[in-house]
């Protein structure tokens, strides 16, 4: 048996997506969405490619997710925001559900979605982590709007056989 391997493929040309960013924890928002645009362009990503919208907080990311999703006009998505704990449970219950509800719009649409929102415990956790989180929700838009394509390609190929 013969095992095949699919190479990582971080070209972003052609390639596109929409970004949806939380404005609860601002500061967080824009410097997540920086480094995402940045890298995003880094990848060959072009600007015409991209759609940036912002919502008030990270409950509100999923119901835009999927409405652009549902337009079929996008290879991928990310998901921008931070959720810092505060003294009470809704962190937890902020977290868990708009988690919740980005992974389901993903699986229910059949489309990556990089989800970048922060859940840390204080401010300057949020602001270490930003940059970097935000080149990695680039990254992984990139490489799974790639991949997923590549899969189509393979399931359609063995449609014709």
């Amino acid at each position: 048996m013969s095992v095949g391997t699919y190479e990582i493929n971080l070209a972003g040309d052609g390639i596109r997506v929409g970004i949806v960013e939380a404005r609860f924890n601002g500061a967080v928002g824009h410097g997540l969405l920086s480094a995402c645009l940045e890298e995003l362009k880094q990848l060959g990503v072009a600007d015409q490619d991209v759609l940036h919208v912002t919502v008030p907080g990270a409950l509100e990311i999923p119901l835009i997710l999927q409405k652009m999703a549902e337009s079929e006009q996008f290879d991928a998505l990310i998901a921008l925001g931070a959720v810092i704990r505060g003294e009470t449970y809704h962190f937890e219950l902020v977290s868990n559900e708009s988690g919740a509800g980005i992974t389901r719009v993903g699986l229910d649409f059949g489309i990556p979605i990089a989800n970048a929102v922060l859940t840390t415990e204080n401010d300057e956790q949020a602001a270490v982590r930003m940059a970097v989180k935000g080149v990695d929700a680039a990254r992984v838009a990139v490489e799974m709007a790639n991949l997923v394509l590549a899969m189509e390609e393979l399931q359609e190929a063995g449609e014709e056989e």
